[in-house]
């Protein structure tokens, strides 16, 4: 292989904000930090979270709340 044209490449552990879970791997990048990593993402888990800060959900069943009783 040539010298001094491949990226230096690190050790490190992708970790995840909303669990704190870690993966060990290597990367040209010093860091990876993911806002929902596998193990606590809402399609693996089978739960439901909806974050709604602008109230976009209550509107839309509200919305279609009235065609549901008829």
């Amino acid at each position: 292989m040539k010298e001094g044209i491949h990226p230096k490449t690190y050790d490190i552990e992708i970790t995840c904000a909303t669990c704190g879970s870690a993966l060990p791997t290597k990367s040209t990048v010093e860091a990876i930090r993911l806002e929902v990593c596998g193990s606590c993402h809402p399609f693996y888990t089978g739960t439901q979270r909806i974050v709604d800060t602008e109230g976009r959900v209550e509107r839309f069943k509200k919305k279609y709340q009235s065609i549901d009783k008829k």
